[in-house]
Protein backbone atom coordinates (compact mmCIF):
# COMPACT_ATOMS: atom_id res chain seq x y z
CA UNK A 1 0.00 0.00 0.00
CA UNK A 2 1.90 3.40 -0.75
CA UNK A 3 0.93 6.53 0.31
CA UNK A 4 -2.62 8.54 -1.40
CA UNK A 5 -4.46 4.59 -1.48
CA UNK A 6 -7.32 3.89 0.61
CA UNK A 7 -7.62 1.21 3.76
CA UNK A 8 -11.34 -0.02 4.78
CA UNK A 9 -11.57 -0.74 7.85
CA UNK A 10 -14.32 -1.66 10.49
CA UNK A 11 -15.28 -2.33 14.00
CA UNK A 12 -18.59 -5.18 14.74
CA UNK A 13 -19.38 -6.71 18.13
CA UNK A 14 -20.98 -10.02 16.36
CA UNK A 15 -22.75 -10.78 19.70
CA UNK A 16 -21.90 -14.40 19.39
CA UNK A 17 -23.79 -14.21 16.26
CA UNK A 18 -27.12 -14.06 17.64
CA UNK A 19 -29.28 -12.01 15.93
CA UNK A 20 -32.16 -9.95 17.48
CA UNK A 21 -34.29 -13.21 16.86
CA UNK A 22 -32.46 -15.00 19.57
CA UNK A 23 -31.26 -17.31 16.46
CA UNK A 24 -27.29 -18.08 16.05
CA UNK A 25 -26.71 -17.60 12.50
CA UNK A 26 -23.13 -16.49 11.70
CA UNK A 27 -24.25 -16.74 7.90
CA UNK A 28 -26.24 -13.25 8.56
CA UNK A 29 -22.78 -11.70 10.07
CA UNK A 30 -20.96 -13.30 7.13
CA UNK A 31 -23.24 -11.31 4.60
CA UNK A 32 -23.07 -8.10 6.56
CA UNK A 33 -19.43 -8.65 6.20
CA UNK A 34 -19.26 -8.87 2.35
CA UNK A 35 -21.97 -6.16 2.47
CA UNK A 36 -19.03 -3.69 4.08
CA UNK A 37 -15.82 -5.27 2.05
CA UNK A 38 -13.39 -4.32 4.46
CA UNK A 39 -9.95 -5.06 4.05
CA UNK A 40 -9.72 -5.24 7.92
CA UNK A 41 -12.32 -6.17 10.20
CA UNK A 42 -12.15 -5.99 14.34
CA UNK A 43 -14.89 -8.36 15.66
CA UNK A 44 -15.67 -8.70 19.29
CA UNK A 45 -17.66 -11.31 21.39
CA UNK A 46 -16.81 -14.33 18.82
CA UNK A 47 -16.53 -18.19 19.24
CA UNK A 48 -14.27 -20.40 17.92
CA UNK A 49 -14.36 -24.10 18.33
CA UNK A 50 -12.26 -25.27 15.71
CA UNK A 51 -13.69 -28.25 13.69
CA UNK A 52 -17.06 -27.30 14.89
CA UNK A 53 -20.55 -26.37 13.19
CA UNK A 54 -20.38 -22.58 11.88
CA UNK A 55 -22.21 -21.11 14.89
CA UNK A 56 -19.42 -23.32 16.86
CA UNK A 57 -16.35 -22.37 14.73
CA UNK A 58 -17.32 -18.74 13.86
CA UNK A 59 -14.17 -16.92 13.28
CA UNK A 60 -13.24 -19.47 10.70
CA UNK A 61 -16.59 -19.70 9.28
CA UNK A 62 -16.56 -15.58 8.95
CA UNK A 63 -13.10 -15.73 7.38
CA UNK A 64 -13.28 -18.11 5.12
CA UNK A 65 -16.67 -16.54 3.81
CA UNK A 66 -15.53 -13.47 3.09
CA UNK A 67 -11.46 -14.79 2.27
CA UNK A 68 -9.74 -13.54 4.50
CA UNK A 69 -6.79 -15.32 6.96
CA UNK A 70 -8.06 -14.56 11.12
CA UNK A 71 -6.46 -14.31 14.38
CA UNK A 72 -7.91 -14.63 17.63
CA UNK A 73 -7.34 -13.60 20.59
CA UNK A 74 -9.30 -15.43 23.36
CA UNK A 75 -10.44 -13.94 26.40
CA UNK A 76 -12.39 -17.48 28.33
CA UNK A 77 -14.11 -19.99 27.18
CA UNK A 78 -17.83 -19.99 26.06
CA UNK A 79 -19.86 -23.22 24.57
CA UNK A 80 -17.07 -25.59 25.21
CA UNK A 81 -14.75 -22.95 22.88
CA UNK A 82 -12.70 -19.37 22.72
CA UNK A 83 -14.31 -16.49 23.24
CA UNK A 84 -12.89 -13.24 22.41
CA UNK A 85 -11.97 -11.31 19.82
CA UNK A 86 -10.75 -11.47 16.44
CA UNK A 87 -9.36 -9.64 13.18
CA UNK A 88 -10.11 -10.60 9.99
CA UNK A 89 -7.80 -9.22 7.02
CA UNK A 90 -7.23 -9.62 3.40
CA UNK A 91 -3.96 -8.51 4.08
CA UNK A 92 -0.98 -10.44 5.35
CA UNK A 93 -0.56 -10.25 9.39
CA UNK A 94 0.17 -12.07 12.37
CA UNK A 95 -0.19 -11.84 15.84
CA UNK A 96 1.60 -10.07 18.38
CA UNK A 97 0.16 -10.22 21.64
CA UNK A 98 -3.64 -10.48 23.49
CA UNK A 99 -3.04 -8.14 26.10
CA UNK A 100 -5.07 -9.15 29.22
CA UNK A 101 -7.02 -6.39 30.55
CA UNK A 102 -8.78 -8.35 32.90
CA UNK A 103 -10.22 -6.28 36.25
CA UNK A 104 -10.41 -8.78 39.12
CA UNK A 105 -14.23 -9.78 39.77
CA UNK A 106 -15.35 -9.28 36.36
CA UNK A 107 -15.62 -10.87 32.92
CA UNK A 108 -11.86 -11.13 31.53
CA UNK A 109 -11.30 -8.88 28.69
CA UNK A 110 -8.58 -8.35 26.51
CA UNK A 111 -6.77 -6.18 24.08
CA UNK A 112 -5.55 -8.11 20.34
CA UNK A 113 -2.78 -6.36 18.97
CA UNK A 114 -2.28 -7.51 15.07
CA UNK A 115 0.54 -6.28 12.57
CA UNK A 116 -0.57 -5.94 9.30
CA UNK A 117 1.83 -5.45 6.25
CA UNK A 118 0.34 -2.91 4.48
CA UNK A 119 4.02 -2.84 1.71
CA UNK A 120 7.25 -3.78 2.08
CA UNK A 121 8.13 -0.85 4.81
CA UNK A 122 4.82 -0.22 6.15
CA UNK A 123 3.35 -2.05 9.19
CA UNK A 124 -0.03 -1.24 10.83
CA UNK A 125 -0.45 -2.21 14.29
CA UNK A 126 -4.05 -3.20 15.07
CA UNK A 127 -5.30 -2.84 18.76
CA UNK A 128 -8.78 -4.90 18.93
CA UNK A 129 -10.38 -3.83 22.25
CA UNK A 130 -13.80 -4.56 23.89
CA UNK A 131 -13.54 -3.13 27.38
CA UNK A 132 -16.06 -4.05 30.23
CA UNK A 133 -19.23 -2.46 31.67
CA UNK A 134 -18.61 -0.85 34.66
CA UNK A 135 -17.30 2.49 35.42
CA UNK A 136 -14.37 1.72 37.68
CA UNK A 137 -13.22 -1.14 35.34
CA UNK A 138 -13.12 0.65 32.61
CA UNK A 139 -10.88 3.70 34.09
CA UNK A 140 -8.36 0.48 35.12
CA UNK A 141 -8.57 -0.96 31.67
CA UNK A 142 -8.35 2.25 29.88
CA UNK A 143 -4.95 2.94 31.94
CA UNK A 144 -4.02 -0.40 30.85
CA UNK A 145 -4.21 0.55 27.30
CA UNK A 146 -2.32 3.49 27.83
CA UNK A 147 0.30 1.90 28.98
CA UNK A 148 4.01 1.41 27.55
CA UNK A 149 3.13 -2.09 27.87
CA UNK A 150 0.03 -1.50 25.09
CA UNK A 151 -0.72 1.59 22.92
CA UNK A 152 2.51 3.72 24.25
CA UNK A 153 4.93 0.70 23.58
CA UNK A 154 8.24 1.85 20.98
CA UNK A 155 6.16 0.79 17.32
CA UNK A 156 7.45 1.75 13.62
CA UNK A 157 4.41 2.53 11.86
CA UNK A 158 0.82 3.69 12.57
CA UNK A 159 -1.72 2.77 14.87
CA UNK A 160 -5.05 2.01 14.64
CA UNK A 161 -7.38 1.12 18.11
CA UNK A 162 -11.01 0.37 17.36
CA UNK A 163 -13.36 -1.81 19.25
CA UNK A 164 -16.44 -2.25 21.97
CA UNK A 165 -15.45 0.01 24.15
CA UNK A 166 -18.80 0.37 26.61
CA UNK A 167 -18.29 3.95 26.74
CA UNK A 168 -21.65 5.96 26.05
CA UNK A 169 -20.09 9.15 27.62
CA UNK A 170 -16.54 10.26 27.77
CA UNK A 171 -14.42 9.36 30.32
CA UNK A 172 -11.12 8.55 31.25
CA UNK A 173 -10.48 6.25 28.67
CA UNK A 174 -11.48 8.59 26.11
CA UNK A 175 -9.34 11.25 27.43
CA UNK A 176 -6.16 9.19 27.55
CA UNK A 177 -6.82 7.87 23.78
CA UNK A 178 -7.04 11.46 22.24
CA UNK A 179 -4.37 12.83 23.95
CA UNK A 180 -1.94 10.32 22.17
CA UNK A 181 -4.84 9.64 18.97
CA UNK A 182 -7.20 10.73 16.77
CA UNK A 183 -10.72 10.07 17.60
CA UNK A 184 -13.35 9.13 14.71
CA UNK A 185 -15.94 11.92 15.63
CA UNK A 186 -19.43 10.04 14.45
CA UNK A 187 -21.43 13.09 15.03
CA UNK A 188 -19.22 15.39 12.56
CA UNK A 189 -18.97 12.66 10.05
CA UNK A 190 -22.51 11.23 10.51
CA UNK A 191 -25.04 13.55 12.07
CA UNK A 192 -25.95 11.33 15.23
CA UNK A 193 -23.67 10.48 18.11
CA UNK A 194 -25.48 6.92 19.05
CA UNK A 195 -24.34 3.59 17.28
CA UNK A 196 -25.77 0.99 19.59
CA UNK A 197 -28.27 -0.92 20.01
CA UNK A 198 -28.87 -0.97 16.04
CA UNK A 199 -32.78 -0.30 15.66
CA UNK A 200 -33.09 2.27 18.23
CA UNK A 201 -29.37 3.65 19.00
CA UNK A 202 -28.90 4.90 22.13
CA UNK A 203 -25.46 4.39 22.95
CA UNK A 204 -22.10 5.37 21.50
CA UNK A 205 -20.32 2.21 22.24
CA UNK A 206 -18.29 1.63 19.23
CA UNK A 207 -14.99 3.61 18.70
CA UNK A 208 -12.16 4.28 16.33
CA UNK A 209 -8.69 5.72 17.09
CA UNK A 210 -6.02 6.57 14.74
CA UNK A 211 -2.11 8.02 14.32
CA UNK A 212 -2.17 10.97 11.75
CA UNK A 213 -0.34 8.50 9.53
CA UNK A 214 -4.08 7.69 8.51
CA UNK A 215 -6.61 10.59 7.31
CA UNK A 216 -10.14 9.46 7.55
CA UNK A 217 -11.72 9.45 3.79
CA UNK A 218 -15.05 7.76 4.56
CA UNK A 219 -17.24 6.94 7.70
CA UNK A 220 -20.05 4.83 7.89
CA UNK A 221 -22.73 3.14 10.23
CA UNK A 222 -23.45 0.37 7.67
CA UNK A 223 -27.34 0.05 8.30
CA UNK A 224 -28.58 -2.45 6.10
CA UNK A 225 -32.13 -4.99 6.86
CA UNK A 226 -29.56 -7.81 7.36
CA UNK A 227 -27.13 -5.63 10.09
CA UNK A 228 -30.30 -4.90 11.99
CA UNK A 229 -31.19 -8.24 12.69
CA UNK A 230 -27.70 -10.05 12.60
CA UNK A 231 -26.30 -8.45 16.03
CA UNK A 232 -27.23 -6.10 18.39
CA UNK A 233 -24.53 -3.68 17.09
CA UNK A 234 -24.32 -2.02 13.84
CA UNK A 235 -20.28 -2.04 11.91
CA UNK A 236 -18.75 1.06 12.05
CA UNK A 237 -16.87 1.68 9.08
CA UNK A 238 -14.23 3.52 8.13
CA UNK A 239 -11.98 5.01 4.47
CA UNK A 240 -8.51 5.94 5.59
CA UNK A 241 -5.95 7.08 2.91
CA UNK A 242 -2.62 6.37 4.27
CA UNK A 243 -0.52 9.61 4.12
CA UNK A 244 3.55 10.93 3.89
CA UNK A 245 5.11 12.75 6.87
CA UNK A 246 5.04 15.82 4.94
CA UNK A 247 1.09 15.45 4.87
CA UNK A 248 0.48 14.74 8.88
CA UNK A 249 -1.69 16.60 11.28
CA UNK A 250 -3.34 18.83 8.50
CA UNK A 251 -6.96 16.86 9.70
CA UNK A 252 -8.44 17.29 6.70
CA UNK A 253 -11.05 15.31 5.65
CA UNK A 254 -12.64 14.54 2.20
CA UNK A 255 -16.67 15.57 2.96
CA UNK A 256 -17.40 14.84 -0.55
CA UNK A 257 -17.14 10.82 0.25
CA UNK A 258 -18.43 10.58 3.55
CA UNK A 259 -21.80 8.26 3.28
CA UNK A 260 -24.74 8.93 5.97
CA UNK A 261 -25.33 5.64 8.03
Amino acid sequence: MKPGQTLRVATYNIHRSKGLDGRVRPDRVAKVLKEIAADIVALQEVVSLPGGAPEDDQAHFLARAIGADYQFGENRKLWGGAYGNVVLSKLPMRTVKNHDISVRGREKRGVLHIDVDLGPKTCLHVFNVHLGTAYLERRRQGRMLASLEILNQELEGPRLVLGDFNEWAPGLTTRLLRSHLKSVDIHKHLRRRRTYPGLLPLLHLDHIYHDDALELAALTLHRTRTALVASDHLPLVADFRLVGPGERGTGRVDTSRLRRG
